[in-house]
């Protein structure tokens, strides 16, 4: 059975420090909490280093909150991201699936819109830029060709822990991770930066990448969690034959089509031919969500990766500073009281 403990060191907290108390039996920890799941107790620990995040991420979204507050003190409020951290630090339980094969995580929020597939390129109300996108494909095409032409070892596997879902014949190019362009890599296309930058895409925390599935390959039926984030993947060279499946639905990609869908939903693909299969990726956040909802993420997951490339100075979290406070005033009136 896969913990909670276990989903919080991949999600997350998975690079802030000290992160190795949820699996290290000695470590020092500063707050535990008891989670139910299912017949089995599991206890979990946040690390004084994640305490501060927790923190730091309140202050965050009273500020985003402020933002976004009207004149008749209305506006657009942000209560469901405020439950996405309770959910998230397993203060609230686990969130269910709302379909078959729907297995979203503790990142998590409430009352989006659930489906396997998306057809994004018919609704320009909700997706202005996928027509767009799907006329202007040839160019990203053309592009990622003469790339390849150039330079075969193009594509890099994201990590070892992502090697082992995504299995050894996936590999990524990217030009977007958390909010950041790659400068360098975004130099070796240029016209496909300009196109993506000109469509005005909300282009979420996971990024933009070019991937590619080896020959012989396929990726594991896995969830990514996450369902205020959706994921278009633009065919660029599609061998027939290959598939994917979402949930208890499969099909295939179209070069210069976007496939659209929701990686919160168990998915999985195969390329059983002898050619490579390449896709331009690119993670967008949910149409449900509104402008404060956004804005409340993307500064979550803002702060997360300044935690984790240590932009963000270390300090004790307030709430064991409060608590040490209390304990030295309680022990102070004691021995004062005797002296008199």
């Amino acid at each position: 059975m896969t913990t909670r403990s276990t989903i919080l060191v991949l999600g997350l907290v998975a690079g802030i420090a000290d992160v190795s108390s949820f699996t290290v039996p000695n470590a020092k920890v500063a707050n535990n909490r008891v989670q139910s799941l299912g017949n089995v107790q599991t206890l979990f620990a946040l690390t004084e280093r994640q305490m501060q995040f927790w923190e730091d991420v309140d202050d965050t979204l009273n500020d985003v909150e402020v933002v976004f507050k009207s004149d008749d003190g209305q506006g657009q409020g942000i209560d469901r991201i405020r439950d996405f951290a309770k959910s998230a630090q397993g203060i609230t339980p686990a969130p269910q699936g709302l379909a078959p094969g729907h297995q979203p995580s503790e990142e998590n929020v409430e009352g989006l819109t659930a489906k396997p597939f998306w057809d994004v390129a018919s609704d320009p109300i909700n997706f202005p830029w996928a027509e767009k996108l799907e006329a202007n494909a040839h160019i990203i095409a053309e592009e990622f060709q003469a790339k390849l032409d150039r330079e075969q070892a193009l594509f890099t596997g994201d990590s070892a822990w992502q090697n082992n879902v995504m299995g050894a014949g996936w590999s990524a190019f990217r030009l977007q991770r958390l909010g950041v362009w790659n400068v360098q890599n975004c130099k070796e296309f240029p016209r496909t930066y300009d196109l993506l930058k000109s469509l005005d895409i909300p282009i979420a925390v996971r990024g933009v990448c070019f991937a590619r599935q080896a020959p012989g390959s396929g990726v594991q039926p896995h969830s990514d969690g996450r369902n205020f984030i959706l994921t278009s993947h633009l065919g660029l060279k599609i061998p027939e034959g290959c598939w994917i499946q979402v949930g208890e639905e499969r099909t295939s990609w179209e070069e210069g089509k976007l496939t659209t869908l929701d990686t919160s939903f168990e998915h999985s693909t195969g390329n059983p031919t002898k050619l490579d299969r390449h896709v331009l990726i690119i993670d967008f956040w949910h149409p449900d969500l509104t402008e404060a909802e956004r804005a409340a993420l993307e500064a979550v997951y803002d702060l997360r990766n300044k935690f984790e490339t240590g932009q963000v100075p270390v300090r004790k979290p307030r709430s064991l500073v409060e608590a040490e406070g209390g304990l030295k005033g309680i022990f102070g009136s004691l021995f004062s009281g005797g002296e008199k």
